[in-house]
């Protein structure tokens, strides 16, 4: 299988200056309206101890795909992790396990610090060596000491413990699954001891979820934290394209406002939410998780965040293995796609665990979530800010907006299956400009992978523009626009 990049220093067909529009479709960029602050380590991705981080090309595909922050050791199974010896108990039936090459310090050393990335870790709450009950909270501790004062790693980002509102979670506490406990342990055991132990600032996260509003509403108001970290799939066991493309991101904006509206009623209205798993199904992944439908819907989820002012997230995640239509996922006609794997992961592991090397491209290709987080890279840059844009005539259009070093850029995602579109972009003030640059991934690239050629976007540069840039959108496109 083949990987190939397509760069074209030319227009290219993918912008016209100066055009007629057929249609009435528009859009205006208001600089005047200044909107939240824009963060890069949106742009994340979350790694896990069960896949050997050693695989040579790792960081560099990260790198590759734009990702400024990720997440260590995973979600659920951080609950079961000691990290002094790299083990996973088997706790409540769990059978999750540790790959023996993905310490701590070989994550650090050969993803984290050569991608140039931001880590968050999740310390274990739920469980001891011995199953029979909590962790010991001086494990957590003994870890800040060790990442920031002993190997000055200077990570910022602690989360105690992965999803303890689930009742699929690992809690071997007293009263497992308690949010009165939970907060109680957390501020007393865990927040002073762990800050203490860290020779700069951290953050300490709690685990909220506003779909559990007792949960929050308890957690909330007595547990001791920085920031919170919330978690969103946007399917469950059904999926289906047309929703996802077209709700999934909304409904998770819909999600940060209810978290808001709880911080600020437990009267912690400026705290920080981090997103630390982002996914399109929480069931048993199918072919949609490969496609371009799922990679159409992350487009959205960093426009939304990014309005949102959201500091940090990471997308569930980069590295891991393969479910096959015998495994149970949804691999249905009704889909779109040509895949027969699935998988959370957005980055090809090769043929690593129960993925068929016949299946899967070489280990390190960026598969179509990670296309998306590359466009995105072209429109989220650390510091810049959110700015008001009008939309006009364009129902099918995703359009997002901020400020782009000396100029602005936009994020347009195209969610008609079947029709391009052709707008004019006009900026509020501005007349003229010396040009850009456009970035596109889309259907058509996708589907060369239907016969083992997985296409990264194309990169064209926009030449001089007078008065507007007339944009074109191919059917099911995500397109970064960068109009100096």
């Amino acid at each position: 299988m083949s990987r190939a990049t397509l760069t074209v220093v030319a227009v290219a067909g993918a912008m016209l200056v100066g055009a007629a529009c057929a249609s009435a479709a528009s859009i205006t960029l208001v600089p005047s309206e200044v909107g939240p602050r824009v963060y890069g380590q949106v742009r994340g991705v979350g790694m896990v101890v069960w896949f050997d981080v050693t695989e040579p090309g790792i960081a560099k595909s990260l790198e590759t795909a734009g990702m400024e922050a990720t997440r260590w050791p995973g979600g659920t199974p951080a609950d079961a992790y000691h990290w002094q010896t790299n083990t996973m108990m088997q706790c409540q039936g769990h059978s999750f396990h540790a790959n023996a090459h993905s310490t701590f310090d070989n994550f650090m050393q050969d993803v984290a610090i050569p991608a140039h990335l931001d880590t968050a870790v999740v310390v274990n709450y739920g469980s001891n060596r011995d199953c029979n009950g909590g962790a010991d909270p001086a494990e957590a501790v003994a870890w800040v000491a060790y990442a920031n004062r002993t190997k000055h790693y200077d990570i910022t980002w602690w989360t105690v413990g992965g999803e303890l509102w689930n009742r699929n979670t690992i809690d071997m506490h007293s009263q497992g699954g308690n949010p009165a406990q939970y907060a109680e342990v957390e501020a007393t055991q865990y927040y002073s001891q762990m800050k203490a132990a860290s020779p700069i600032p951290i953050h300490i996260c709690v685990d909220v979820n506003p779909r559990f509003p007792n949960w929050d509403a308890t957690v909330l108001s007595r547990a001791k934290y920085d920031c919170v970290e919330m978690h969103y799939y946007a399917q469950g066991r059904n999926v289906d394209d047309q929703r996802l493309i077209h709700n999934g991101a909304l409904n998770l904006t819909k999600r940060i406002r209810m978290l808001k509206e709880e911080l600020a009623a437990a009267g912690h209205p400026d705290t920080p939410i981090y997103l630390g798993e982002i996914g399109s199904t929480g069931g048993r992944t199918g072919k949609q998780t490969q496609s371009i439908v799922q990679a159409l819907y992350a487009a959205q989820v960093i426009g939304e965040i990014v309005d949102e002012g959201i500091p940090r997230a990471t997308w569930w995640l980069g590295y891991s293995n393969c479910y096959l239509p015998e495994n149970g996922g949804d691999f249905s006609s009704s889909l779109y796609g040509y895949q027969n794997f699935g998988g959370g992961m957005i980055f090809s592991g090769g043929p690593a665990a129960n993925c068929r090397a016949s299946d899967v491209p070489p280990l390190g290709t960026l598969l179509p979530t990670a296309d998306a987080f590359f466009v995105a890279k072209y429109f989220v840059r650390d510091g810049e800010h959110v700015v008001g844009v009008r939309a006009r005539s364009l129902p099918d259009v995703k359009v997002y907006a901020s400020t782009y070093r000396s100029g602005y850029a936009l994020l347009l995602v195209n969610r008609s299956e079947n029709a391009s579109v052709s707008i004019p972009v006009q900026i509020e003030g501005r007349a003229s400009g010396p040009g850009g640059t456009i970035v596109t991934y889309d259907k058509q690239l996708y589907d060369a992978s239907a016969h083992g050629e997985w296409l990264m976007p194309t990169v064209s540069q926009l030449p001089p523009w007078q008065g507007s840039v007339t944009v074109n959108l191919p059917p099911w496109s995500i397109t970064a626009v960068q109009i100096n």
